[in-house]
């Protein structure tokens, strides 16, 4: 570890972050950047940095030796978060002296001490960073002023809205109240409060004497109106009474509702396709048996026996993944060891026979059990090798592969397809998401096969991630307790 902070190659890496935002970049891709600068920089072994919903927080991004913490979830209860929401803003921990199995996980990886930091907005917690460091030098003052200044940077993003939050239920920091303005007859702001300000995020001094940013609608009138960074406003306007025919503006943030509208609509018209598709096959199969069978040949009524097996499968897979993510948040079955390895063959044996053909296992031999629902390895396989196998070229293999440490074993399934951009890397868990919209889509599926990876996985005390394969292609990777 050097023994200052290295400001030289901080500033210049800073300056390439704040050079990538200004032309266009944004959300994950940026903060992780900004993670990647400062971990050399404050002599680092690795950072982190959580971002807290409502629901708990989760590790969004992360670098160097602290990179397999990333999609971990923390519970709201969970000792860790307790531990960064209180106390002061800025302090140095022992990782081993905080209790939970994340801080176990990581102490147990030589990263014994860390430096953290809050990340607030009004004096409102969206996210945490964390400096990993193992035994050696004393962390001096400047390594913590440096973790901190970053941390309040990562804050700032939040309230620019650049990409930030990465999940739909993260901290809403624009919608702490309505919005509000005055504008006149020509529509010029005449007054604009400072919730206005955070909604929008444009400052009074930009919007002062200035045409109204977005339409108005007529007195005694709603507007849902998506601005250009894609959040929504819904509007209401009124008339001020005395001279001077002044309007009076209200609005508010409706981004979270619009998706969840949005969502709602995604899934009745995606699952109408796809549970189209196999119904009408099986009925035109079905009534060629009944109308035709005397004409019909032996081989061709066993086909269409055949068929209608098959999209009869098809279509009771999808009603019992439909069925498995409206149960998704109870509780799954009691965890329990069982052999990882063995599982994952097994599990093979059951996929689709046009994804089955294409795995190519390479399981390490005296693999450690794993600590979870052997039975629910099954779906959370088959949910991941199918969705490589949609997004990637037939000829193409999926590969399986697994490893252990001292306190998880994990396994990866890897493909060698189209990829999966950064800022999509969480997106992509979330229910009905979907990569493209619209009735062109090139890839099928309700958007519900991750969701339920991710559901399943957490349920087990453990945690899955996305990220881009070296080379082309998407690596997902599950990690659990080992027994």
């Amino acid at each position: 570890m050097p023994e200052r902070t290295d400001y030289r190659a901080l500033i210049d890496g800073h300056t390439g972050v704040l050079t990538m935002i200004n032309s266009g970049g944004s959300g994950l891709p940026v903060l992780t950047r900004l993670l990647q600068v400062v971990e050399p920089a404050v002599g680092a072994a690795g950072l982190v940095f959580v971002e807290f919903a409502p629901a708990g927080g989760r590790v969004i991004a992360a670098t160097g030796s602290a990179e397999f913490v990333v999609g971990r979830p923390l519970p709201p209860g969970d000792p860790a978060t307790v531990c960064v929401l209180t106390g002061p803003p800025v302090r140095e921990v022992r990782v081993d002296a905080v209790p939970g199995a994340l801080a176990d996980e990581v102490a147990g990886r030589g990263l014994c001490r860390m430096i953290v930091a809050r990340a607030e907005i009004g004096g409102r917690t969206v996210g945490s960073l964390h400096a990993l460091y193992p035994e050696g030098e004393p962390l001096d003052d400047s390594q913590r002023a440096v973790i901190g200044y970053v941390a309040a940077c990562i804050a700032h993003m939040y309230c620019d809205h650049t990409g930030l939050p990465v999940h739909g239920d993260g901290p809403v920091v624009a919608a702490l109240a309505d919005g509000l303005a005055v504008v006149d007859r020509r529509q010029h702001v005449r007054l604009w409060n400072p919730a206005a300000a955070q909604v929008t995020g444009r400052p009074a001094a930009e919007a002062l004497n200035r045409p109204l940013p977005f339409p108005l609608p007529p007195p005694g009138q709603v507007l849902d109106h998506r601005l250009p960074d894609d959040r929504w406003l819904r509007i209401t306007a009124g008339e001020l009474p005395g001279p001077g025919a002044l309007r009076v503006v209200t609005f508010r943030d409706i981004t979270d509702q619009q998706r969840r509208d949005d969502d709602r609509d995604l899934f009745v018209a995606v699952t109408s396709h796809e549970l189209r598709t196999p119904v009408t096959v099986i009925k035109g199969y079905a009534d060629t048996l009944t109308d035709h069978w005397e004409s019909l040949s032996d081989d061709d009524r066993r086909h269409a026996a055949r068929i209608i097996g098959q999209r009869a499968n098809e279509l009771a897979r999808l009603v019992d993944r439909l069925l498995t993510a409206a149960m998704a948040r109870r509780r799954g079955e009691p965890v329990a060891p069982f052999d990882l390895a063995d599982a994952l063959r097994a599990a093979v044996t059951d996929l689709p026979a046009d994804v089955r053909h294409r795995i190519v296992l390479d399981l390490p031999a005296n693999l450690p059990k794993a600590l979870g629902d052997r039975r629910s390895l099954a779906t959370v396989l088959t949910e991941l090798s199918t969705n490589a196998g949609k997004y990637s070229r037939p000829e193409t293999p999926i590969e399986v592969t697994a490893e252990a440490n001292e306190r998880t074993v994990s396994f990866q399934v890897a493909d060698r397809g189209i990829g999966i951009r950064p800022e999509h890397v969480e997106r992509a868990f979330d229910r009905f998401w979907q990569g493209e919209s619209g009735d062109r889509r090139r890839y099928p599926g309700a958007g519900l096969g991750l969701y339920l990876v991710r559901q399943i996985v957490e349920q087990q005390n453990g945690w899955v991630s996305l990220r881009p394969r070296a080379g082309g292609g998407t690596v997902a990777e599950v990690w659990l307790p080992r027994a």
